[in-house]
């Protein structure tokens, strides 16, 4: 499963059962899960959000 002794294990309670991912395997879904949200929106970077910020705050 690729966990070494005090390896950081994630649980999750789905109506399917419980779910165990290691770390890498948490980090891996959730980039994936970020991927799909973000498909077809333009410049994602920080310093877009920090550009876009004075104007959707009204400054």
């Amino acid at each position: 499963m690729g966990l070494s002794d005090g390896g950081t294990v994630f649980v999750e309670e789905t109506d399917e059962g419980i779910i165990l991912r290691t770390a890498a395997q948490a980090v891996a879904r959730s980039q994936a899960l970020a991927k799909r949200f973000a498909e077809g929106a333009s410049d994602l970077s920080v310093d877009a959000f920090l550009a876009r910020r004075p104007a959707e705050s009204g400054e």
